[in-house]
């Protein structure tokens, strides 16, 4: 893993390739005045690389989509929307605009490749799936799987359906207690649990049943709770800009339960501030009092 320095030597570089894009005639003063076959710039080099290939790796998808932007840099601000994805999905897999462009052809297509996969899974675990128990099993687990990630085919701008209203309202709106389940992606079995979404509006409110909704779409797809719980909080920044979006989101995960170290009750809390909630404290402080309550 890459260390802090190379971490930190890496997001200077980036700025300076960034400002030198934005001044072109300034391109030669950015640039390292060290010669090519300097050592010291040859581990510079080296530690770009490594990194580069860190995010290859655990955590990053940068084959197979675009992952969750840990901040809304000024480049997602300018193309005007943090949700970086035209099809209105937000953060799309390799496989997600061609589900939600199959025809019913395609759909039985896919779901007959899926049963041949789980009868292959029965026979490896030492069963036999012609028994009578088994017999229809790949065909109801294919279908449930794709009604468990349902959230593909779900844009966003069809979630909302428009529920954004002119409100002259500047105080904190909170909707808690939401029940979610979702698939981890590590293992695909199941975490449970409730969120809470709160945002102060700037002009602009979202009727309430759609802060749920997005937080069924997102939960409908495999996740991992960290990034799910960012992903709501963005994906209501963007439809309304409010002044600031909080989301706090408590789970019970059967990876930790019914495997590996299995600690029943073990509860994962996690929590995405943005805008005021993330800049004043009275105002994350009322929030997080209020969830509690």
């Amino acid at each position: 893993m890459a260390s802090h320095v190379e971490l930190l030597s890496n997001g200077l570089r980036k700025l300076e390739l960034q400002q030198s894009e934005t001044n072109p005639g300034s391109n030669d003063q950015g640039r390292d005045p060290r010669p090519e076959n300097d050592p010291s710039s040859s581990s510079a080099s080296a530690s770009r690389l490594s990194w580069s290939q860190a995010r290859e790796g655990y955590g990053f998808r940068p084959a197979s989509g675009i992952s969750t932007p840990l901040t809304m840099s000024s480049r997602t601000v300018e193309g005007g929307s943090p949700l970086p994805d035209p099809h209105g999905l937000g953060w799309p897999a390799k496989s997600t605009v061609s589900r939600l462009n199959e025809t019913p052809t395609d759909r039985a297509a896919r779901e007959k490749i899926m049963v041949s996969a789980v009868r292959t899974i029965l026979e490896c675990i030492g069963e036999d799936p012609n028994r009578e128990g088994l017999l229809k099993t790949p065909e109801r687990f294919a279908q449930a799987m794709m009604w468990m990630t349902r959230g593909y085919e779900e844009r966003l701008a069809d979630v909302i359906n428009d529920a954004v209203f002119a409100e002259d309202h500047d105080e904190m709106v909170l909707v808690r207690e939401i029940d979610f389940s979702s698939l981890c992606e590590h293992h695909l079995v199941p975490f449970t649990g409730k969120v809470a979404i709160a945002y102060i509006p700037n002009q602009l409110v979202l009727g309430l049943s759609k802060l749920a909704r997005i937080a069924e779409t997102f939960s409908r797809r495999l996740q991992v709770q960290e990034r799910l719980t960012k992903q709501i909080a963005i994906a209501v920044q963007e439809a309304i800009k409010p002044r600031g979006v909080a989301v706090v989101m408590e789970a019970t995960h059967m990876c930790m339960t019914m495997r590996g170290v299995q600690k029943p009750g073990s509860i994962t809390v996690t929590s995405c501030m943005l805008g005021c909630f993330r800049t004043q404290q009275k105002t994350r402080e009322e929030f997080l009092t209020l969830i509690k309550k």
